[in-house]
């Protein structure tokens, strides 16, 4: 099983890539429960913390974008690098001031989320030229779904341990500063020094004036609604099965079926389409979601919970395929960022829907919003099939890029080879 993940990580400048992203994007994956403990801790309210951790996350949704706009455009180490430092700057700003007066610390919380540096969409533009064949990128792309799991189950854990040792502004200070030497990793590596972008046309939509890679963003959109709604589902159902214990174990259980799901997708080479498969495992996404509803006892909701999980990370590294194939010629960390933008919109939209729904109807109702979420993003899939197909003048582009001098750092693969 593990054999294609380690094909990848011994490929030169692989592991050093994906270890540096991880770690970089730490401040990131952890900002919203430093925020909440930093504010806990200097005598905010929850109100408040919740309010700061929001604006963190709108604008991290505007940046990552456009900050792959500028990578795209300037290349790597011009753009993520000073992102990085700027993040955490304003970070460190927000953390020796604190949260009074209100107004600065606002725009400090918003400038450190809006200069996020875009690694998660910057690797995966790296990954083809690193690997060359789209086999290995496949299977990159879902030792990344994975990875990712792992981070956003570690990294909280890093937060509390942090703020329990030293302090909660010691956390958020050095969170930052051990993101900036992971970004330094990547944007150091020669991958990254090399990479520079295909060609592109200008035009103001930049990634987004793609049918295909709308589609795509628009049925993302409700895979992040239905995982949003699930952790304010779980909460009512906690309180009457055990409280914050059981609820830990839920939440922890979704991350392990997508670790576990992701493992066994990458452990194998797929064939066919990859937009048939992508519409398979958001069903079977969507089906899994479904049991969560009988709400049985708290052992076997942990149980469940692990198989709603299990086709998150296999429907996401699948996507990354997609995002790829579909991203205008020049525009792939853009492609990426926005799925990135997208993915954290649906989270924050499926926690706001499900607030008075589970307010209304109970933690039933809740539970029945991710499968009616996962439901509408098969149907965007059905609807856009033919978008979704392989651009037809994709192997077109894949052999005049043999003389271009950029191929190696955005190949694109012959239909013949697809994986």
């Amino acid at each position: 099983m593990a054999t294609g993940y380690l094909e990848i990580l011994r490929a030169r400048h692989a592991a050093r890539l994906l270890v540096g992203t991880l770690v970089g994007r730490l401040p990131n994956a952890t900002a919203a429960i430093a925020l909440v403990l930093f504010v806990r801790a200097e005598g905010g309210t929850y109100s408040l913390a919740g309010a700061l951790a929001a604006v963190y996350g709108v604008a991290n949704a505007v940046g990552q974008p456009v900050l792959g706009r500028l990578v795209d455009l300037y290349g790597q180490p011009r753009v993520q690098l000073p992102a990085a430092l700027a993040s955490a700057l304003a970070t460190t700003v927000f953390a020796v001031a604190g949260t009074d007066p209100l107004p600065p610390a606002c725009a400090a919380v918003a400038a450190a989320g809006l200069l996020a540096p875009p690694l998660e969409g910057g690797l995966r533009a790296l990954w083809p030229s690193v690997l060359r064949r789209e086999d290995q990128v496949h299977t990159a792309y879902a030792m990344d779904a994975v990875a990712q799991e792992v981070m956003f189950t570690a990294g909280p854990l890093l937060v509390t341990l942090c703020a329990s040792a030293w302090s909660a502004r010691a956390a958020l200070i050095l969170l930052n500063a051990v993101g900036v030497l992971g970004a330094l990793s990547v944007v150091l590596s020669r991958p990254s020094c090399a990479w520079r972008s295909a060609p592109r046309e200008a035009h103001w939509l930049g990634a987004l004036r793609s049918p295909g890679l709308l589609a795509l963003l628009g049925a993302l959109l409700f895979v992040g609604i239905a995982l949003g709604s699930i952790t304010v589902a779980a909460v009512p159902y906690a309180d009457g099965h055990g409280g914050e214990t059981v609820y830990g174990w839920i939440m922890a259980a979704l991350g392990l079926g997508a670790l576990l799901g992701g493992t066994l997708y990458g452990a194998r080479r797929w064939t066919g389409p990859p937009e048939r498969r992508l519409r398979v495992l958001v069903a079977l996404l969507a089906a899994g979601y479904l049991p969560l509803m009988l709400m049985p006892g708290a052992v076997a909701m942990v149980l469940l919970t692990v198989v709603a999980g299990f086709f998150l990370a296999p429907a996401i590294a699948c996507a990354f395929v997609l995002v790829d194939r579909h991203a205008p010629r020049g525009t792939v960390t853009e492609a990426f960022s926005w799925l990135v933008t997208t993915f954290t919109v649906g989270a924050s939209a499926g926690t706001g829907v499900a607030g008075p729904v589970v307010q209304s109807g109970g933690a039933l109702a809740g539970f029945a919003l991710p499968p009616a979420a996962g439901a509408v993003s098969l149907l965007v899939l059905l609807a856009a099939r033919r978008v979704l197909a392989v651009p037809a003048g994709r192997a077109v582009v894949a052999a005049a890029s043999e003389n271009d001098p950029n191929r190696a750092a955005e190949p694109r693969f012959s239909p013949r080879d697809r994986a």
